[in-house]
């Protein structure tokens, strides 16, 4: 007897966002109830200022479900009806993601360690890097290291290839993981919504160079790290997850750096594991994260 496909397996993510009015959790509820699917995991929020509803919902089949091309047509009907912008998405499907990292590596191997041990729901493409330190670690753990040095003469260029790389890599999400570079307008536009940045600070204070000094001259108490995604908007994207720890006055800069680095890998992987899971929705500049 031939086994199921993976995704019937495995279900279905549904996720969707409209003007809130009555009657939409139970069109979709009642659709899925219809084609034979059980619903596993459904979150909903409703932004009362912009009246707009928002809404993860996961199942898998109770029965003969239909394929996912007969079930999206069919549920464009109810999409319609409710002016709904959505989507639906094999839960089992991973995204191809594309790393960018420069000197710094202990975000990049926090990943890699993560990815290799199966708890990063993510199919790596690849690293890119300004720099070419990191290309031993990355080809020891079986994946392709582009290196793409870049000056100012040759930024257009140099950002070209990297989005033919993206391109040619089917990426799906980039990660900027400590990437000391900024990306052009132009490169932010092409990757608005699917590229992640870890930001050294608990945006949005302690901006540049050597935030972590930057805190230890001001006696901070609480040290942080932001995950975000990028936007033509310095550093000022929608926020995805930050972290804290506190800190005191004996604490010397080199353990504020390690205490931060240690918050930068563990905000990047939460936040690049609830995109994966398609778990943020982007919502007015911020965002709505289900179920973490």
């Amino acid at each position: 007897m031939a086994s199921k496909p993976e995704a019937l397996e495995d279900g279905y993510i549904l996720v969707l966002k409209c003007p809130d009015r009555k009657g939409v959790v139970a069109a979709v509820s009642g659709f899925l109830a219809d084609n034979d699917a059980s619903i596993v995991e459904s979150n909903h929020f409703n932004d009362a200022m912009a009246n707009v509803f928002y809404m993860r919902t996961v199942f898998k089949a109770d029965g003969d479900l239909p394929p996912m091309t007969a079930l999206s047509a069919g549920f464009e009907l109810i999409a319609r009806r409710y002016d709904m912008e959505w989507s639906l998405h094999p839960k089992a499907l991973r995204p191809r993601t594309l790393i960018a990292v420069s000197r710094f590596g202990h975000c990049l191997y926090d990943l890699l360690h993560r990815w290799r041990s199966g708890s990063l729901p993510v199919d790596i493409a690849g690293v890119v890097s300004n720099h070419d330190d990191m290309r031993s670690f990355v080809e020891w753990s079986g994946l392709p290291f582009h290196h793409l040095p870049i000056t100012q003469a040759t930024k257009a260029a140099q950002e070209d290839r990297f989005m033919a790389l993206a391109e040619e890599a089917r990426a799906d999400l980039v990660i900027l993981a400590r990437y000391m570079q900024i990306l052009s307008p132009q490169l932010c536009e092409r990757l608005s919504g699917r590229c992640i940045n870890i930001h050294h600070s608990f945006l949005p204070s302690f901006k540049g160079a050597k935030p972590y000094h930057q805190a230890f001259e001001r006696g901070v108490k609480i040290i942080g790290a932001t995950a975000h995604y990028v936007t033509t908007d310095l550093d000022e994207g929608p926020i995805i997850e930050q972290g804290v720890q506190r800190v005191d006055h004996g604490h010397t800069p080199e353990d504020i750096v390690k205490m931060g680095q240690e918050i930068e890998c563990s905000v990047l992987a939460r936040a690049v594991t609830w995109h994966a899971e398609r778990r943020v929705l982007i919502a007015r500049g911020k965002t709505v994260v289900f179920g973490r």
